[in-house]
């Protein structure tokens, strides 16, 4: 496996729980995917997980872009999963999907962390 890129974001906790306060489901189902709002949603704080996953979405743009023009991917199609084992990876869907193919991405590593005030991310994409 050869590394294609890697991305790092960080996300204010207290500008989600804003977010979710004015604007509640409509703003979630914007930005998360069902399966990614129904384990946010059953958290003790919700804006720290959805900020997290907000931090890894915008991680893995950043890591894909890196392996040229990706154009114009929405939220909806980067998915933050987690596999048997609990661990986070990257679901790629449209034309996300679509870019990470033509890049050969072949498998993700994803690191996320929050605290009270922020969530963080760090992707790296592999070939």
């Amino acid at each position: 496996m050869m590394p294609l890129g890697i991305g790092l974001d960080l996300v204010e906790v207290d500008r989600v729980a804003r977010l979710l306060e004015r604007f509640g489901q409509r703003a979630l189902s914007r930005l998360l995917t069902a399966e990614e709002c129904t384990y946010c949603m059953h958290k003790a704080v919700p804006a720290r997980h959805v900020a997290a996953r907000l931090a890894a979405k915008e991680a893995a743009f950043k890591a894909l872009a890196q392996g040229g023009d990706t154009g114009y991917i929405g939220w909806l199609e980067f998915e933050i999963s987690r596999g048997m084992d609990g661990r986070p990876s990257v679901v790629f869907h449209g034309r996300a999907r679509q870019t990470a193919s033509r890049l050969k991405v072949s498998s993700s590593l994803v690191s996320l962390s929050h605290t009270d005030t922020h969530a963080a991310a760090v992707v790296i994409l592999y070939r």
